[in-house]
């Protein structure tokens, strides 16, 4: 069997969801809109003690610190993040790699729980604002696979619409979205069915 190519992954496909912990039963967790660079630093410390016998290593619990950075915006997720900050309120955190899929179409990701330690607010005059903001991670990360709503795909990146009416279960407009397998090379043109039937 032969050994698969070795997929590099991309910094802009690993993305940053968000919850307060106390919503888990009432609302989905929530992309951070706008990140620009996203850091995920699991670790374990380490020692020796010098014996007569050699080295004797020791290690310590795992510590993660998380940071992501986003241009500052309007948004119920980044209120929750102040929110988080200020009242100690505990955030569940989910880091999705969308270029890392299982047989069944779920994402891998790793999911954690902790709490906002810091953000740091950027105004420069000629830029836009921007947020970092630092998470503490409670004990050892969680690794899995997730299934992204279809509300998801709406946040990174506008889906087709139809010119129809959004509303009432119709999100698409009366639209359909063009499958790159199925519609290629389909279509017929109107004007030449008209002067088909005029013969």
């Amino acid at each position: 069997m032969a050994d698969k190519e070795i997929q590099a992954l991309q910094g802009m496909n690993a993305l940053l969801y968000v919850r307060l912990l106390k919503n888990a039963e009432k609302e989905d967790g929530q992309l951070i809109p706008m990140q620009t660079s996203l850091s995920f630093d699991p670790q374990r410390d380490s020692d020796s003690t010098a014996t007569k016998s050699g080295n004797v290593a020791t290690t310590s619990s795992i510590e993660t610190e998380l940071k992501a950075e986003f241009i500052d915006n309007i948004s119920k997720i980044s209120d929750d993040l102040y929110e988080s900050l200020l009242n100690n309120e505990r955030v569940e955190v989910w880091k999705i790699n969308k270029d890392r899929v299982n047989a069944t179409g779920q994402y891998f990701a790793w999911y954690m729980r902790g709490v906002v330690t810091e953000d740091s607010n950027d105004n420069d005059a000629d830029d836009n604002s921007t947020r970092e903001v630092t998470f503490t991670v409670d004990g050892t990360p969680k690794r899995g696979w997730l299934t992204l709503p279809e509300s998801a795909q709406e946040e990174l990146d506008y889906v087709f619409r139809g010119i129809g009416k959004v509303g009432d279960g119709d999100t698409a407009g009366q639209g359909v979205a063009f499958n790159s397998d199925a519609d290629r090379g389909t279509g017929a043109s109107q004007a030449g069915d008209a002067a088909g039937k005029g013969k």
